[in-house]
This record gives C-alpha cells, structure tokens and sequence, in this order.
C-alpha cells in the first residue's frame, strides 16, 4: 500500500478488509507497553498459516518517527523478521526514516513500515522477491 505519511499517520483502508488502524491511535493505545501483538499470515506460495505473537508492543509517538518496539517473540516460523525492526522508526515513499543512507525502502518496494536495513518483513509493500 503504497501512501503518504499523513495516510499512514491517520489511518486508511476498510475495517472488514484490508485496514491500517494509523499510527498516531497505534501510538496512543499502545503508550502503557501493556499490550500483546498476534500476527496471522498466509503463505501466497504455499497456503500455510503462520502465527508470530509478542508479548509487549509499543508505536512511539510521531515526535519518534513512529518507532516500533517489540520483544517476547514466540510462534511457529524459525526467524523473527518483524523483530528485526524493533527499533525502527516508520518509513513512507514520502518520509525516508529506514537504515539505509542510499536508498528509500518504501518508495523502493511500495509501503510504509518499519524498514530494517535487512528489509525481510515487508507487510505492506508488494510481493516482490528479493
């Protein structure tokens, strides 16, 4: 999903479809560092479920860039991609904030997120192979 910062910032999308909450409610709901993250995902290849589960969650505010902090990884995949982005600040096409100094990891696969300089989890950009 390729959109702006300020479409991330307040969300976008159907709530009984694909949906972004947006970042600054993310922040606001998750600011206590109380809450639990689930993520369900389907393989396009294969059709298998995976389910990844932290036991804290946290989006700092946009004066942080959105950064995200995640730990208490546990599920049934062998690598925690999206823990490799705990730390991050949030990235768009439009707002550049990922560890790469030559390149803009949003604009380059098309969708904001929280871009380590790994790049392997990728929710919202297109499924491309790297």
């Amino acid at each position: 999903m390729n959109r702006t910062w300020a479409d991330y910032k307040v969300g976008f999308g159907e709530r009984s479809g694909n949906y972004w909450l947006g970042n600054d409610l993310l922040s606001q709901l998750t600011a206590n560092y109380r809450y639990k993250l689930k993520i369900d995902l389907q393989s396009i290849t294969y059709g298998y479920w995976y389910v990844v589960e932290y036991s804290r969650f946290r989006v700092l505010p946009q004066l942080y860039n959105y950064m995200l902090q995640v730990v208490g990884f546990s599920g049934n995949v062998s690598y925690d991609a999206l823990g490799d982005s705990s730390g991050m600040k949030f990235s768009t096409f439009d707002r550049d904030n990922d560890q790469s100094s030559d390149s803009n990891y949003a604009a380059e696969y098309g969708g904001g997120f929280w871009y380590s300089i790994d790049r392997n989890c990728r929710v919202n950009a297109a499924y491309i192979t790297l």
